[in-house]
């Protein structure tokens, strides 16, 4: 999930191993932050589980962010918490579910995943148009929402090559839907009394980013959550060939343009590849196979969901919401109609196929 500031470096970090992560000295004092807030969201959601540690992560994030605005010397620490610890608590929800689980499910959920893409790219055309938003600004919000959020806005942006202001607004936008939907998804859930496997499924196809998928699930139940886990790293896989089919796409139009153009379309597989689905993958492996013991099973969830807390706080402290009400009204309008259909046209197809 991003910060609001566009930043090339942290917003390719899913790029990196996770050897390349240690946390140096500088990331100390941002990631000791999160870490105290996420020790009393912990608490609090011990106190009321209905709204659940992460939910109280990502509020008290947001208001010690704009109550009192830590200082830059946090920043470093706030980024890395919101990037790479939700990247490591991912891997480590690994070891919790079998290889054959991860499989049944990702299959389980293409069609619903495959669907719901299709209505994000065909309203973000469509109502973009409509609001007169700009193409390139409707491909990050279209892709943002479809996918994986701020990640996915993070791919495409060297392929299309938007402004900053442009990216800003995608990355903003799509965080405020993130945000509404931690909040209003699980309340929402069981409102419609949505099995745990139907709001999995819903969470993961309809909740833009890994980390507010993650919340939302597990404040749901657990098993809602290991379920819209999966589903949200299986969407987010198809970032991959999406990224494929525009840099295809803008160097057909460049040769177009200028038949005689050396210019070369900024693309890397190995940039965007989200490199934490593969150790989860490897993770699930190693619970499979048996390598780890039922004893401590436990244990690794119970530091895999505080560590998506720790996640869930950092990103709440870098959400600026005066930021947010600067971007404008019609991206803002654009993502809420893209989110919108996302979200109804998920609960539309698995009361057709009978998944709720």
């Amino acid at each position: 999930m991003p910060a609001f500031a566009y930043r090339p470096r942290a917003m390719n970090a899913s790029s990196e191993s996770l050897s390349e992560r240690s946390v140096p000295d500088g990331m100390w004092p941002g990631l000791l932050l999160s870490v105290g807030l996420a020790l009393v969201a912990w608490w609090l959601g011990r106190r009321l589980p209905l709204v659940g540690g992460p939910v109280f992560g990502i509020v008290i994030g947001i208001l010690v962010r704009n109550l009192v605005a830590p200082g830059p010397v946090f920043a470093p620490g706030i980024r890395f918490g919101a990037k790479q610890v939700l990247q490591w608590s991912i891997v480590a929800l690994g070891f919790g579910l079998s290889l054959t689980q991860v499989a049944k499910t990702g299959l389980q959920s293409l069609s619903v995943t495959l669907v719901t893409m299709t209505v994000a790219f065909v309203t973000a055309l469509v109502l973009g148009r409509m609001l007169k938003v700009h193409g390139k600004l409707q491909v990050l919000i279209g892709v943002g929402t479809a996918i994986c959020g701020g990640s996915a806005i993070a791919a495409v942006t060297p392929i299309i090559a938007p402004d900053d202001h442009d990216t800003a607004f995608a990355i903003s936008t799509i965080f405020l839907f993130n945000l509404v939907a931690v909040l209003l998804f699980p309340l929402l859930g069981h409102l419609l009394h949505l099995s745990d496997l139907g709001f999995g499924l819903w969470a993961g196809t309809a909740i833009n980013d890994t980390s507010s998928v993650v919340a939302a699930g597990y404040s749901y139940s657990r098993a809602a959550g290991d379920f819209a886990t999966i589903v949200k790293l299986t969407r987010a896989t198809l970032i991959i060939p999406v990224c494929l089919v525009l840099a295809f796409a803008m160097a057909w139009r460049a040769k177009r343009a200028a038949r005689h153009s050396n210019e070369p379309v900024n693309f890397s597989l190995r940039r965007i590849f989200p490199w934490f689905i593969l150790w989860f993958l490897v993770a699930s492996a190693v619970r499979t196979a048996g390598f780890v013991p039922p004893a401590i099973q436990p244990v690794i969830h119970f530091a895999a969901t505080f560590m998506i807390i720790v996640a869930l706080t950092a990103i709440g402290l870098s959400a600026d919401l005066r930021r947010m009400a600067a971007t404008g009204h019609r991206p803002i309008l654009l993502g809420l109609g893209v989110w919108a259909a996302v979200s109804i046209s998920s609960l539309l197809v698995q009361m057709v196929i009978g998944r709720l």
